[in-house]
């Protein structure tokens, strides 16, 4: 029963962690190898095959002599893709193997998972975006600049005629897409059944992305996603509380639906202060492989604003999946060329207080953002730098 190598073969996918043990790394990763697969990491029964071990068991990759002489840093565990059925059981599981019970391991007092390598005969088991950057650009007609997104507030309470007023101001204002926000779901105010159609009636001969909240138990949301579709819905969006899983569940559907993921609530799982947690690249990695189009990636210079080069980083990982990054959490005209500077074009300025808390209302909120996007300043542009400010 050998649980360190060197080097693996194409049956293993590989999770790097930074781990921090109570005794040495060479106790920690191998507690979470034999933990994460085969059994318990401190006793062994007469079920546990040579050959249940060979097949099954996860194998630390490195040197034990190097592990033995630190109790922090980190490891390389290569996980068997046999222990996964990846056409059904697939990111739900995946993410229970990489994530799960060596939290309640003694002997590991701190488990960041880093990254995620998958062999290709894995990776080709995801669709990957439907659209992605390119299929939005295409469908919205902008090019060579952000995307303009624009969302819905008040969060939840309005009416479907109500709404309806709300988008018809965003869309005259030059809006590229519009989000519901995570709140809104399916309440007694504002149902699907009516408030879809409504919505989609007035959008279908214009090109814009309109994003349906479609938040449910698991029982309920790929019936929603269904439903929504079927009443002449062009997106969805699903935070990620649904399920990390959902995702690929909803791009195996292969709708004519642009997927949005809505990361509120992710610091959860990513916050980097906590002893356990799970690097937002390797979700954002994920949300590409699983199909999404677009995600709530962060922010920069907003109430929410992430470390620059980390962002970077982030942006990266989602652009060589295809995801268009949503950059959201107190975005306003006064942002959008230090963004560009900062982090390129390829990404969606993502506004809701912002747009709707302009002086003048709704419809100029949107065409201040659309004047800072094009470059083509005025009144409106004005008026809210006046309010927010400029940002170099």
């Amino acid at each position: 029963m050998r649980f360190f190598r060197e080097e693996v073969d194409n049956k293993y996918f590989i999770a790097t962690y930074y781990l921090k043990a109570k005794t040495s790394l060479w106790h920690a990763a191998r507690a979470l190898a034999i933990g994460q697969s085969v059994g318990n990491p401190n006793v062994r029964n007469s079920w546990e095959t040579d050959e249940l071990f060979e097949g099954h068991s996860c194998i630390v990759l490195g040197e034990e002599e190097i592990l033995h002489q630190s109790k922090s840093g980190v490891v390389r565990v290569a996980f068997p893709t046999a222990n996964t059925d990846w056409s059904s059981d697939c990111v739900s599981h995946l993410l229970c193997q990489v994530m799960g019970g060596q939290m309640d391991i003694e002997e590991i007092e701190k488990c960041h998972l880093l990254n995620l390598d998958f062999p290709d005969d894995i990776e080709e088991k995801f669709l990957g975006p439907k659209y992605g950057i390119e299929g939005i650009r295409e469908f919205t007609g902008c090019n060579d600049k952000p995307i303009f997104g624009g969302i819905v507030k008040p969060k939840i309470g309005i009416s479907p005629e109500t709404l309806l007023e709300m988008v018809k101001e965003m869309v005259e204002g030059g809006v590229n897409f519009i989000k519901e926000d995570e709140i809104m779901s399916n309440p007694s105010c504002c149902p699907v059944e009516e408030r879809v159609p409504l919505i989609m009636d007035y959008l279908k001969d214009k090109k814009v992305i309109y994003s349906v909240c479609v938040n449910s138990d698991p029982a309920y949301v790929l019936e929603r996603v269904k439903k929504v579709s079927d009443l002449g819905a062009n997106s969805v969006h699903v935070n990620f509380w649904s399920g990390m899983g959902v995702y690929k569940s909803i791009r195996d559907l292969d709708l004519d639906l642009f997927i949005h993921f809505q990361k509120s609530g992710d610091k959860v799982l990513t916050n980097k202060n906590h002893d356990y947690h799970i690097n937002w690249n390797v979700i954002c990695d994920l949300a590409g492989l699983m199909g999404v189009d677009l995600i709530h990636a962060g922010m920069w210079s907003g109430y929410l604003s992430d470390n620059e080069e980390e962002l970077n980083i982030t942006l990266k990982t989602l652009r060589s999946r295809r995801v268009l990054p949503a950059l959201s959490c107190g975005m306003h005209p006064g942002l959008i060329e230090a963004i560009n500077a900062r982090f390129g074009i390829d990404y969606m300025a993502n506004v809701g207080g912002a747009l709707h808390g302009h002086p003048a209302g709704s419809k100029a909120g949107a065409t201040a953002m659309r004047q800072s996007i094009d470059g083509d300043y005025g009144e409106e542009y004005n008026a809210a730098i006046l309010k927010w400010g400029l940002v170099k």
